[in-house]
Formats: C-alpha cells, structure tokens, sequence
C-alpha cells in the first residue's frame, strides 16, 4: 500500500505548484507523503477537464481529496455549496485546509477523516479520483459506503485509468445497482458518470 494512504510522519517539505483548468491559473501548497505532490496528477486533470463545474448543487464531496485541488475548485466554483473533502491521510487534511484558506473558501471546505463525516448527509456529486490501488475489495468497500450517500437526482464523477479497470469498474457499479456511463476518455483514463439508480 503506498504512503500516502495513511498519515506520514516524515518531515513535510512543503511547496506550491500551479495548474490550469476552468479558465483559471491555480496555485496549490503540497508537500511530501501526499498523492501526486510534484504536480496535478493526470487523472484529476483529465476529470477537470472533461467536467463542467456543476450548477445548483449545494452539499458536495471530494472523497480522497488529498491536498485538495477539487474541493477548493468546487467551492470556488460553487460559492453556494458546502464541500466535505474527505482523507484518510492527516497532512493531506491539513494542506486542503490551508489551500482553502488561500482560496477564500474556508468556511464551506471541510476537510475530513472518513469517520468524522457525518452518515446522514447526502451529497449532489461527488467527485472522486478514487484510490484503485488500494485494491479491489477495498475500493469496491469503500464505494459502497459513500456511493449511497449520493441524493436521489445526484450524480459522482470518478477517474479511473483504462489500465487500472476503469471498464470492470464500470462493468461492477453497474451490476451493484447504479447508473454508470462513460462521459470521456482521454490520456488512458475513463471518466465515469455515476448514478443511484441504474
């Protein structure tokens, strides 16, 4: 299982890389023992840019939102929306808190541990570069906690590489009772619609 799946402990080394998507110039703090802190990783970017800011929604979630670059970008491009960014990895919380900040969005970006988000809550997306080498039982596990907590009329937005089983993935959420299409694909990634109900 690689670092960034749990807390590191090492020293943090933090630094700022840019990006661009949404008509935007971004900067974002990392730092070392986060996913993909050199940079945007592909699949995130692939997802931004396939993906229109939502409209009308009002409770969202990045679920393992490591340093933060879609919930900060959601809140920014939702400024009535609440967004609850999930983690199992502290400093990655801790930089999405600090990136929220330089955001202006602080107060509606919560950054989160998985037990710390409240199971009642239902969301109106959910975006997610879900972590498939976790492997599959776990991402299948983790997915069925957090898929349910889609509203009745939402939807979630998951990248997910060709090579890493974004078309059994499809192939499963589908069998798993959910709507699933594909919206793009695009630098060997899939970006998937997903639904409650098929």
């Amino acid at each position: 299982m690689s670092h960034y799946f749990h807390t590191p402990t090492g020293a943090e080394n933090r630094r700022e890389i840019r990006a661009r998507f949404w008509d935007t110039d971004w900067t974002f703090t990392t730092a070392a023992g986060v996913f993909s802190a050199d940079g945007l990783d592909l699949g995130t970017a692939v997802l931004l840019r396939e993906s229109a800011p939502p409209s009308g929604a009002t409770r969202l979630l990045d679920l393992g939102c490591g340093y933060g670059v879609l919930a900060v970008a959601l809140a920014t491009a939702c400024p009535e929306a609440s967004v609850d960014a999930v983690d199992v990895n502290e400093r990655a919380l801790e930089l999405t808190a600090a990136n929220a900040a330089a955001h202006g969005v602080a107060e509606r970006v919560h950054p989160l541990l998985p037990e710390q988000a409240d199971p009642d809550v239902r969301y109106d997306q959910i975006w997610s570069n879900p972590p498939i080498r976790i492997g599959k039982d776990a991402l299948h596990e983790l997915l069925l906690t957090w898929l349910p907590r889609l509203t009745p009329g939402g939807e979630a937005r998951l990248v997910v590489g060709k090579n890493l089983g974004a078309d059994s993935l499809q192939t499963w959420l589908r069998a798993s009772g959910f709507g699933c299409e594909r919206t793009a694909s695009a630098k060997g990634f899939r970006v998937l619609r997903v639904t409650p109900t098929a």
